[in-house]
């Protein structure tokens, strides 16, 4: 990474680490966050799960294991985040009972940070069935290891003085955790298939992608003044905290 691109990485990663710990923080606006995370993880799971399948049936035993369990965790994340939620008496909205225009929905399949992300890619051609294993492995361990100090970070400013609030921290302190082994097999992924030179150039690449992604969905957030749209509805109330989705 060079020194440009270093200082861009730190000032958007930033803040992104600013606004997400506000928004976390406060009550009013924890909710859609969460959301948010929920949608990540949980959306995640299928193309995972797929790729785990794919690597099995090209003989790479030991990826295909790595992606199963890298599902597994997936799913536990948005579980916790659903917890979380239902702990604030919010549940997320079922979009596809939403009622959309075939223009609304086409303009929404990809947000605005994966589309500069993956700029120059098709949709078609990032498919789990197709994905070159290159791209898959860079750019999802750009965003594991970023998503590990993220998680961290956000967990850190949560208030340990209510039961709900310290159940979160725990369950993001973890999800970090899982991230951070995330970027370690997929790191070590690409070393088996390729010289290290050509991983760090690799590495290189998906960070100057990323740094370029982010810098423009901060540029967003600011122009709409940290308005977004609404991704939960209020739900039952739920008094049970499910210790089971918090690693001890």
């Amino acid at each position: 990474m060079n020194f440009l691109t270093h200082i861009l990485h730190l000032a958007g990663s930033g803040a992104f680490a600013y606004y997400s710990a506000t928004q976390i923080r406060d009550l009013k606006t924890r909710p859609n966050i969460l959301a948010g995370f929920y949608f990540a993880e949980s959306g995640s799971v299928p193309f995972l799960s797929t790729l785990s399948d794919r690597a099995a049936a090209e003989g790479d035993t030991w990826l295909a294991k790595k992606l199963t369990k890298h599902a597994s965790d997936e799913t536990r994340h948005g579980k916790i985040f659903a917890h979380a939620l239902q702990q604030l008496n919010k549940e997320v909205i079922d979009f596809k009972r939403q009622p959309q225009t075939t223009t609304t929905n086409k303009s929404q399949q990809r947000s605005p940070f994966f589309a500069a992300f993956f700029e120059g890619y098709t949709q078609e051609q990032l498919k789990p069935t197709v994905i070159d294993w290159d791209v898959f492995m860079a750019s999802t361990y750009i965003l594991e290891l970023d998503a590990s100090k993220d998680f961290a970070r956000m967990a850190k400013v949560l208030p340990d003085n209510d039961p709900t609030s310290r159940n979160l921290k725990l369950g993001m302190l973890s999800i970090a955790q899982d991230e951070t082994g995330h970027a370690a097999y997929l790191y070590e992924a690409m070393m088996r298939r390729m010289p290290a030179a050509k991983v760090e150039k690799l590495v290189d690449m998906w960070r100057i992608r990323k740094v370029n992604a982010v810098l423009g969905m901060v540029g967003g957030i600011l122009q709409r003044k940290g308005e977004t749209r609404s991704l939960v509805q209020d739900s039952a109330p739920s008094s049970e905290i499910d210790s089971e989705l918090v690693a001890t």
